[in-house]
């Protein structure tokens, strides 16, 4: 029996550095790492929606776009759980558009969807606003915001497994290259 009630202190001591260490990575915005982490523990912390919502979160930073379907669906339980889902889902269905048209030459134009702060989605509104399109190796846009910062879009790899890339520039200047898995 001590040697029960010592396995489950332990246990919950465990799991409870796993929630603490994701959250500070999150927090020294080592994305990455706490996508990683969270990637790893995500089975026994499914139930934890905060857990859940911080390695969702991670992963978007890290442009780990992909890894955002399960999270989405697990989070249902608070207003603010469904919120982050709902946020999350609005730039995983924009990625995957996103790569449908890149690769297929499918015309946006006439999709009206909703959109998000985030990068990508920005990145997205200006590509589904090309009034004709045209399959160039790069897209390139102004943000209609800022005259100073620039975006480049495309494709690397192959046709069947790319990853979509955007570049952000600001006065000509690389300021970050985000590869979107």
């Amino acid at each position: 029996m001590k040697f029960l009630v010592i396995f489950v202190s332990l246990a919950i001591l465990l799991l409870a550095n796993e929630r603490q260490d994701i959250f500070s990575l999150y927090q020294l915005k080592e994305y990455d790492k706490a996508c990683q982490l969270g990637l790893i523990n995500l089975n026994k912390n499914r139930k934890d929606e905060n857990f859940v919502s911080i390695y969702a979160f991670s992963c978007l930073n890290a442009d780990y776009i992909d890894r955002l379907s399960v999270p989405i669906t697990l989070l249902k339980n608070t207003p603010e759980s469904r919120s982050n889902a709902a946020y999350l889902s609005v730039i995983l269905m924009q990625k995957k558009i996103l790569e449908h048209s890149l690769n297929d030459e499918y015309y946006l134009k006439p999709l009206k969807i909703p959109t998000t702060d985030n990068l990508l989605s920005k990145v997205f509104d200006l590509y589904s606003n090309l009034s004709i399109l045209k399959k160039i190796p790069v897209y390139e846009f102004i943000d209609p915001n800022n005259a100073k910062i620039r975006y480049r879009l495309y494709l690397i790899g192959d046709r069947n497994s790319n990853n979509i890339v955007i570049e952000e520039f600001y006065e000509s200047v690389l300021v970050k290259k985000h590869i979107y898995r």
